[in-house]
């Protein structure tokens, strides 16, 4: 086996033929060769190698093929990598022994391998010296095809040959710097996998996460944050396109990542994790707007339409917002498209990467997420037993505690036995239930302040009309609102702790 540990952009296509270019960015230039990869992606009919995180191709090089296995790079930017010569196109499973397939491969794995997507790529690679690094860039141009549909690839690769980790990243802010490349977490493969099933341009939801009870903390914390930040990444084109949907996913990428950093606060290095810190804090600034003002003017300000509420009220209040959400969208996508946002992706990965515990950490994560969400459920019911006598504030933080226990559950589901799935589910079910309680909450409150200031602000030919509609808004939640905490608090009374432990120890 060998190792490959690589990073990715995605590069404007007119930026991509100047990368390669003597003198273009850091380091000493070496030889410089040029292929035309033709490669076969195969796979069962219901995608058991891409379930088991293993992919199979057979690559056609000047007449040579060659297969490969690849694994584990959903959690890592190093990944194992198997190469073997073969006789033709098709794959011979003789030859991954001592490979992840190998436990995969049955007798019957032979005839359910069919091709499930090809790229056909034209790379123009170059050796480059980082101080005492050698690295490979590679520029790669073509299209990723699986039946009829098809998409063009672009795209930069920096491949560490030898050296230092730091030295790649060192090199990837010159190409950011220079280029403005893009980190893209997703490899060929993954691509290929979205196109065949059809969702590889709009909104996408967060992936699931497995883990292995003898993992340490730490490990594990990897992990979960590759996935959490690929879900923020995955999302980007969608934000550029001004996709609500896409907005809302990135915001729930973010959101995970923050509390996976909380999470695991106890081991992680304080100085650089609180730089990542303000940088998240920043990127989910600019997207909040538009999240906000969409769901007041979708939930809110359209419904009056169709309720006793003036005409001319209801088409100001709503021509005023949708203005609003406009400006908003347009804020996300500035963020998105920013020098800024893309030197983040590069921060975080190499964060995620070098960054070493706080503390000791030789423990395993199957007791260490036992403790987390012990605890976390412990002190969330306790300030739940007051919820009535709870502040705006207090409310929205105990939101937010419930919100990063549902998400420990998401993470460590992979921990549990099945026959504690049940319970898990359960608890998930009633931390969804308290969450979008309070989270209905939270926004009333915010859809009050919209609604007061539109009012305060309207122009004198529509204020008394506005005010009235926005009047009826603020009423017409208020009322809601006392349902909610009724459900909120009956919840939140029911919240137990799991009786069973990860790895199903009791």
């Amino acid at each position: 086996m060998t190792s490959e540990t690589e990073l990715k952009f995605r590069v404007a296509p007119r930026n991509l033929s100047s990368v390669l270019r003597k003198g273009r960015l850091s380091g000493r230039r070496g030889d410089q060769c040029e292929q035309s990869l033709a490669s076969t992606y195969y796979d069962t009919t219901k995608h058991k190698l891409k379930r088991h995180g293993v992919t199979l191709r057979v690559r056609k090089i000047e007449g040579r093929y060659v297969q490969t296995v690849k694994a584990g790079g959903a959690g890592s930017v190093t990944r194992g990598e198997w190469e073997h010569e073969v006789s033709g196109a098709n794959p011979d499973l003789s030859k991954t022994r001592h490979t992840p397939l190998q436990e995969l491969a049955t007798r019957k794995l032979p005839r359910k391998l069919k091709p499930v997507f090809r790229t056909d790529i034209h790379r123009m690679a170059q050796a480059r010296r980082v101080r005492k690094s050698q690295i490979e860039l590679a520029v790669d141009r073509g299209r990723i095809s699986a039946g009829r549909h098809s998409r063009p690839v672009a795209e930069l690769e920096l491949e560490l040959k030898s050296g230092h980790v730091a030295d790649l990243f060192r090199l990837a802010r010159d190409v950011e710097r220079r280029t403005g490349a893009e980190l893209d977490l997703r490899s060929k493969a993954e691509r290929g996998y979205l196109l065949v099933a059809g969702s590889g341009g709009g909104a996408q939801r967060a992936e699931p996460i497995a883990l292995k009870a003898g993992l340490s903390p730490r490990e594990a914390f990897r992990i979960i944050a590759h996935s959490t930040l690929r879900h923020v990444t995955a999302n980007a084109d969608p934000v550029r396109d001004m996709d609500a949907e896409g907005v809302h996913q990135m915001r729930v990428g973010l959101r995970r990542l923050r509390a996976a950093i909380s999470l695991f606060a106890d081991i992680l290095p304080r100085a650089s994790t609180a730089r990542i810190k303000a940088e998240l804090k920043w990127l989910t600034g600019e997207l909040a707007p538009a999240r906000e003002i969409d769901v007041f003017l979708n939930e809110s300000i359209r419904p009056i339409t169709e309720q006793d509420v003036p005409r001319r009220g209801a088409r100001a209040i709503r021509k005023r917002f949708s203005g609003q959400r406009q400006a908003a969208f347009e804020r996300a996508r500035e963020a998105v498209m920013s020098a800024r946002y893309r030197r983040l992706l590069i921060d975080v990965i190499e964060w995620i990467e070098g960054g070493r515990p706080h503390t000791d950490d030789d423990g395993a994560i199957a007791a260490y997420a036992a403790e987390v969400l012990d605890r976390r459920i412990r002190k969330a019911r306790k300030q739940g037993n007051r919820l009535n006598d709870l502040d705006p504030m207090q409310r929205h933080k105990l939101r937010i505690k419930i919100k990063k226990i549902r998400y420990a559950v998401d993470f460590f589901e992979s921990l549990y036995s099945d026959g504690d799935q049940n319970e898990l589910a359960a608890l998930s079910d009633r931390l969804k239930q308290i969450q979008s309680a309070l989270g209905s909450l939270n926004d009333f409150m915010a859809h009050r302040e919209l609604a007061t200031e539109a009012a305060l602000t309207a122009p004198p030919a529509h204020r008394r009309a506005q005010a009235f509609a926005a009047g009826f808004i603020v009423g017409a939640e208020r009322k809601a609102a006392d349902g909610l905490m009724k459900d909120a608090a009956k919840e939140l009374h029911r919240l137990r702790r799991l009786r069973a432990a990860p790895n199903g120890r009791a």
